[in-house]
C-alpha cells in the first residue's frame, strides 16, 4: 500500500503545478502528522465490513484463487464447460474482493500501528508494514474455521510491524522475539504510569508479564540505542560524549604512585596509613598475597559499603601519592 502516495495525492489536489511547487519550496516535505491525517480521511471512505460481507468476499477471493490456478495449469478443471473467457472474470472479481477487504480493514492497521508509539520509526513506516501484514493476512483467511477477521488479521499486521522494527529501527539488529517482548513490556510500563502516577519497578512489571526482574531489566538495556562518542554535549559543540568517559585502559594519576614506588617504599608509606586504611589498600592491590580483591569483597571483611571502600581507596591513594611527593621517593623511583 503507498500510503505515504495516496496522502500526497491528497495534499496536492486542486493546487496544480505551481501549487506543488510552493509546497515543496516551503517546507520540502510534509510533516508525517499531516500525512497521517490526510491518509486517515481517505480511508474512512470506505465502510467497515460485517460478518456476512466478509464470508462473501472471502469466498469470492477462494474462487479467483482457483480459477487462476486453473489458467496457469496448476490444477486440473473440474469447471465443466467453464470457459477462460469466465474463469479470467473470476479472477478479476477475486481481485476487486480482495481490493474492498483490504481497504475496508485499512483503519484495523493504523491501530495497531499506534500501539508502538516508542518503536524509531514514524507512524507512516509502521503503518506502511503493517499494509504488508494485511495483505497477506486478507489471503491466508480461511472463513470457514468461524474466526473473526479483525482478531485473525490482528496477529499478521503486528508480525509484520515488529518484524520491521526489529530490521530497520535500531544500528544493533534485535531478534523478533526480543522486539516483541519489549512491546509488552513498554505495554504494561505504558498502563502503570497512567495508574499509578510514576514509572514501575523491574519487579513490578515482571509481575505482571508472569517474568523476573532481571529479565525485565536486561530485555531493556539491550533495546537502548547506541549513543555516538563524538555527540555534543554542550551548546558550543566543543565537548564530546567521548571526553565525558573514562578510559579503563589508562592507569589513573592516583594509582599510578603504586607502580612507581619499589615495594619497600611503599610498604613504608602504607604503614604510615591508619590500620584500616593500610588494611583496605593492601587489600585492594593484593600487596601481601599477590590477590586483588573487590570493592565488595573488602567491604564485608571490614563492615563497609562498597561505595564507602571506593571513598577511603581514593583518598588514601592520594595520600601516598603526596607522601611520596614530600619523601622524594617518587623522584628516586
Amino acid at each position: 500500500m503507498a500510503t505515504r502516495a495516496v496522502a500526497r495525492r491528497k495534499s496536492a489536489k486542486g493546487t496544480g503545478a505551481d501549487g506543488a511547487d510552493s509546497v515543496r519550496s516551503t517546507s520540502g516535505e510534509i510533516a508525517d502528522r499531516d500525512l497521517v491525517g490526510m491518509y486517515l480521511d481517505e480511508i474512512a471512505r470506505t465502510p467497515l465490513l460485517d460478518a456476512a460481507k466478509e464470508v462473501e468476499l472471502s469466498q469470492t477471493i477462494e474462487a479467483g484463487v482457483y480459477a487462476r490456478q486453473i489458467l496457469e495449469g496448476e490444477v486440473e478443471s473440474d469447471a465443466a464447460g467453464a470457459s477462460r473467457e469466465e474463469l479470467e472474470a473470476l479472477v478479476a472479481a477475486g481481485e476487486r474482493a480482495k481490493d474492498i477487504f483490504i481497504k475496508s480493514n485499512l483503519r484495523l492497521v493504523v491501530a495497531v500501528a499506534r500501539r508502538y508509539p516508542r518503536s524509531g520509526l514514524p507512524l507512516l513506516d509502521l503503518i506502511q508494514e503493517g499494509n504488508a501484514g494485511l495483505v497477506r493476512a486478507v489471503e491466508k483467511f480461511d472463513y470457514t474455521k468461524g474466526f473473526k477477521f479483525s482478531t485473525y488479521a490482528t496477529w499478521w499486521i503486528r508480525q509484520a510491524i515488529t518484524r520491521s522494527i526489529a530490521d530497520q529501527s535500531r544500528t544493533i539488529r534485535l531478534p523478533v522475539h526480543l522486539v516483541e517482548e519489549l512491546g509488552r513490556i513498554r505495554r504494561v510500563q505504558r498502563e502503570f504510569n497512567r495508574e499509578h502516577g510514576r514509572e514501575p519497578e523491574p519487579a513490578e512489571v515482571a509481575e505482571e508479564l508472569g517474568s523476573t526482574p532481571e529479565r525485565v531489566t536486561d530485555v531493556l538495556d539491550w533495546a537502548r540505542d547506541p549513543v555516538s562518542l563524538n555527540m555534543s554535549v554542550d551548546d558550543e559543540g566543543e565537548t564530546q560524549f567521548g571526553d565525558l568517559l573514562e578510559d579503563t585502559s589508562a592507569v589513573s594519576p592516583e594509582q599510578s604512585v603504586l607502580t612507581l614506588l619499589r615495594s619497600e617504599e611503599l610498604d613504608d608509606l602504607i604503614d604510615r596509613l591508619d590500620h584500616r586504611t593500610a588494611s583496605i589498600i593492601r587489600m585492594r592491590y593484593g600487596i601481601e598475597d599477590g590477590r586483588e580483591r573487590t570493592l565488595t569483597e573488602v567491604g564485608k571483611e571490614h563492615g563497609l559499603t562498597r561505595e564507602r571502600i571506593r571513598q577511603i581507596e581514593k583518598h588514601a591513594l592520594l595520600e601516598l601519592k603526596r607522601m611520596a611527593r614530600d619523601t622524594g621517593f617518587d623522584e628516586a623511583a
